[in-house]
């Protein structure tokens, strides 16, 4: 297909708004997590340090726990009334949520009305993230160009690899520039009204997006029964996306959120040093995340797929293992970005993948929810549990089994999609009425 200028230039322009706008989505819902601990002593009361912190992280926990929901509520909306229209419903409840827990004033002004106002922000900010992230995956599978849908598709990734970058460079700059006392008394505010304030201008960018042919010209859910009904006609291709998606989200979650926890807590690295390795993966994360994109239109994504969780499956262990034996920034940053070349690729193959193979008339609705529940159950909690199996194994190259773990599972599923494929045509192909 020869695309003329004009359309050229509409297509870059289109995915340039949408991979805008997913940042600041994704921006907005991982700031919290950076700055847990100042939110923790400022909205939830308590002697100990630690309570109060655990009170705060499972308050960011919270909002994956929604993400479900989300998935299921806003995503068949924009089965119903468009990509465009949803996208526009995602971004402004995220707004709500943001503002929210930038503006609430403390526990000492306003008592338990402080921590039930961030606690409902978080789960607002987890509704939206719920459908806006296979929103956008969805909405640049179908502007995609043939041939190109890995490519297209990379740039939801990025997007959000671009997030955590710009989180961490943040911190660090904030944290040189305010003193400790003033970063607790109002300093942490600042990341949370900066991704407010950008979101009039990227609600404007979205607003000017325009609606894709595929839902245009195809036949959608109309009520959210008949949502329901599909997706449990298609159940066993929503459990395998989840099982497809556990690859992706526990090697995020493990080379990104836990990293600095795992060098300063397990290995016994500089703070610094743990936040140069985070920032690092970032970078390598959004190169390597293109790559995917184009070796998938290249060699196809179920290929590349199998080919990633087998080398994971294989190697993870071993390498976590060399680095233990004799932990330093160099060998974390070498262990951390061979992790980095299998999420990216494997990440580059799997959005496309997904988009694809949900049922068109749930596609964001069948991809959302597959995607953020194997999000919630295996990748939030992935530092929980990584954190667990150093403690009870007393093995500081454990949290690789964990990875392994969830190489084995995705593994399985790519092998085995073909065949669920195959079944559900043959059911469809059974129940039509004979011509």
């Amino acid at each position: 297909m020869t695309l003329s200028p004009a359309e050229r230039r509409s297509k870059i322009s289109a995915t340039l708004r949408v991979a805008s706008c997913n940042f600041i989505e994704a921006y907005d819902f991982i700031v919290y997590g950076a700055y847990a601990a100042y939110i923790a002593d400022t909205f939830f009361p308590g002697q100990s340090e630690y309570l109060r912190l655990m009170q705060s992280l499972m308050t960011f926990g919270a909002g994956y726990l929604m993400r479900p929901l989300g998935a299921i509520l806003l995503g068949a909306y924009m089965d119903r009334h468009g990509r465009r229209k949803g996208l526009i419903l995602t971004l402004s409840l995220m707004a709500v949520g943001t503002l929210s827990i930038a503006v609430t004033p403390s526990y000492a002004d306003i008592g338990w009305f402080a921590p039930l106002i961030i606690i409902a922000g978080r789960l607002v900010q987890g509704l939206s993230a719920g459908a806006e992230f296979g929103g956008v995956a969805i909405y640049l599978s179908e502007i995609a160009t043939p041939g190109r849908h890995g490519f297209y598709c990379s740039w939801q990734a990025v997007s959000q690899q671009v997030a955590v970058v710009f989180v961490a460079l943040f911190g660090v700059v904030l944290t040189s520039l305010v003193a400790p006392a003033e970063m607790t008394a109002w300093g942490w505010r600042v990341p949370l009204l900066a991704g407010f304030i950008a979101i009039p201008l990227i609600l404007w960018l979205r607003r000017s997006l325009k609606e894709t042919e595929a839902f245009v010209h195809s036949r959608h859910a109309r009520t959210m029964g008949e949502v329901l009904r599909i997706l449990t006609a298609n159940w066993r291709l929503i459990a395998t996306g989840m099982a497809l998606t556990v690859m992706t989200t526990t090697s995020f979650y493990l080379i990104t959120i836990y990293t600095p926890t795992y060098g300063r807590q397990a290995l016994q690295l500089a703070a610094q040093d743990a936040q140069l390795a985070t920032l690092a993966v970032g970078i390598s994360n959004v190169f390597w995340l293109i790559v995917g994109g184009i070796a998938t239109d290249r060699f196809g994504a179920r290929p590349l797929m199998l080919a990633v969780t087998a080398a994971a499956l294989v190697t993870a262990y071993p390498a976590m293992s060399w680095l233990v034996s004799e932990p330093g920034l160099a060998r974390l940053l070498a262990v951390l970005l061979l992790f980095s070349v299998y999420f990216g690729l494997y990440n580059g193959a799997l959005i496309p993948l997904l988009a694809s193979i949900m049922p068109r008339e749930v596609r964001t609705t069948g991809f959302s929810f597959a995607f953020v529940t194997a999000t919630a159950v295996f990748g939030g909690f992935t530092p929980a549990i990584c954190t667990l199996l150093v403690e009870i194994t007393d093995n500081k190259a454990a949290p690789a089994l964990w990875l392994s773990f969830a190489a084995a599972i995705s593994l399985t599923a790519a092998f085995v999609l073909p065949f669920v494929q195959q079944a559900l045509g043959e059911e469809g192909r059974a129940s039509a009425p004979a011509e």
